[in-house]
């Protein structure tokens, strides 16, 4: 079936997305629709090792610590519920 597709079957196919998402839109949505195949693309190959790259980026930040309050006296240590 998919066999079947001509040129004209592409101009009408093109000429409905270009009516449906304006002349402003399609640009961006081929080359996000290139992205996306590239990256699947290296995905499913293995060319790329993206694992290693986002391993540095996250170790790379310097961790949030927020001050622990001491209370005024440690010898008493009280219950929230009394």
């Amino acid at each position: 079936m998919l066999g079947n597709i001509g040129p004209l079957e592409i101009i009408v196919v093109l000429i409905i997305a270009l009516i449906v998402f304006g002349p402003k839109r399609l640009p961006e949505l081929g080359s996000s629709l290139g992205k996306g195949i590239r990256e699947f693309r290296s995905t499913v190959t293995g060319e790329k090792d993206d694992d290693d790259e986002e391993v540095k980026a996250i170790g790379s930040t310097k961790p949030v610590t927020t001050p622990v309050e001491q209370p005024a006296d440690p010898e008493v240590v009280r219950d929230k519920n009394s």
